[in-house]
């Protein structure tokens, strides 16, 4: 396996003339790892493209909730190990509206096992990095760049800029996993369909004062979901979405005032509170791209969808993508079969793409209905709550579809290679 990265200012390229790969991953974060160590052992030739720097990449601030069915996938991978020391599990979630003194609980009781996880990019990425360095199938390519690429009956072909050199190799299915704004789906003129919504998020670490006891809250306001999540260290990861100038206006503020504004939707269950480096805000939307596949093309994670962060649904949907591709592809090469047929690509469309309309319809319904302050919703949504607190039946199928437990299960999260991951 060929691993490139810029160490120095000007690296020596791989020589790339006449390669040809069974296909070729564009993106190299977490979703694009994920489909490439998912394929460890297909026997296809895996060529994974990746614009940063790996260092750079790692180094971004973001952590994630990650759900049971991708804790599963990542065990049948067998890259979990890695990642668990890293992690926060969560036992307990809370979900409230605003002021309202009723709280829905799910708690491991529910479902038997821990609720879900926590884990910041690296804690992801960097495991999945070192893992796929000993995947002999998969030459990592980075920093390198898609420039163009040209569909053809029986190949793409696909020119490769690295380090000022074009080259250019051929593949007989090209992978978009180069996130929302993916050049690779706007150059295959893959529509998308959607809307930006009024609001953004804020997301920052705190370290409360008491311990966060592997605690999740998902508190709903008027102005949108606020959500703590746990991290090792008793750090929690803050999610604050708000209509885009009050973000705005909240983000300038500085740490003292900000604090005072996030401790009074905090509430004090964990006491005084510590900002931990810098803050951000991002604008929320959600999209679905028109199609998933064409001849020779996939998408899968952000290329192909993106939705309101309420219940930490994105990176999950992606992983449970890259999951649902790599069974798909497989089957495929096992039965010989060619793999960028439209055909065996519409197989994974037609399981992925139906899913996850359904998470992002159930994401928007969630926002709207508790992000206003109309009287007849308010009742609606709160006679919900009271439903979930005492109709267990409907508070288990609730928390089963938050974390994937309610749809089509890849056979990788049915085969652990690991068993440490509980």
């Amino acid at each position: 396996m060929t691993l490139l990265e810029q160490i120095s200012p000007q690296p020596t390229p791989p020589d790339l003339r006449g390669y040809e790969y069974d296909l070729v991953i564009v993106g190299g974060g977490i979703i694009g790892l994920t489909l490439a160590s998912a394929l460890k052992d297909s026997g296809l030739s895996i060529l994974l493209i990746e614009a940063k720097v790996a260092s750079a990449a790692v180094a971004k601030g973001q952590a994630y909730a990650v759900h049971q069915l991708s804790s599963l996938i990542y065990q049948g991978i067998g890259v979990w190990d890695k990642m668990l020391p890293q992690i926060a599990k969560y036992y307990r979630v809370r979900l409230s509206d605003a002021d309202y003194p009723n709280v829905v609980e799910f708690t491991t009781n529910d479902i038997d096992t821990a609720l879900g996880y926590v884990a910041e990019h690296q804690a992801l990425l960097q495991p999945l990095q070192e893992f796929v360095q000993d995947c002999a199938n998969v030459t990592y390519l980075c920093p390198a760049e898609v420039v163009n690429t040209q569909y053809q009956k029986d190949i793409v072909a696909i020119d490769i800029k690295v380090a000022d050199q074009l080259y250019s190799v051929k593949s007989k299915l090209l992978i978009a996993a180069d996130g929302a704004r993916s050049p690779i789906r706007q150059a295959a003129g893959i529509k998308t369909s959607g809307w930006k919504y009024w609001q953004s998020c804020i997301v920052a670490f705190v370290k409360p004062e008491k311990p966060h006891n592997n605690t999740a809250y998902e508190r709903f306001w008027s102005s949108g979901p606020f959500a703590i999540l746990p991290l090792p260290g008793n750090r929690c990861r803050i999610v604050w979405t708000a209509p885009h100038e009050e973000a705005k206006a909240l983000c300038a503020l500085d740490d003292e005032q900000f604090l005072a504004e996030l401790t009074r939707r905090y509430g004090d269950q964990m006491g005084k509170l510590e900002l931990l480096g810098d803050r951000f805000v991002f604008q929320v939307q959600l999209m679905q791209s028109d199609r998933y596949v064409l001849p020779r093309l996939a998408l899968i994670g952000d290329a192909a969808h993106n939705c309101h962060p309420v219940g930490g649904q994105g990176l999950n949907l992606g992983i449970r993508d890259a999951a649902a591709l790599a069974q798909v592809i497989q089957t495929a090469h096992q039965a010989g079969k060619d793999i960028g047929d439209i055909q065996i690509l519409k197989d994974y469309e037609r399981w992925r793409k139906l899913e996850n309309l359904t998470i992002l319809g159930f994401t928007d319904l969630l926002d709207r209905m508790f992000s206003n302050n109309f009287l007849p919703v308010v009742v609606v949504r709160r006679l919900g709550l009271w439903f979930l607190q005492r109709v267990p039946v409907l508070k288990v199928f609730m928390l089963k579809l938050m974390i994937g437990l309610k749809g089509r299960t890849p056979e990788l999260a049915k085969h652990k290679r690991y068993t440490t991951a509980a």
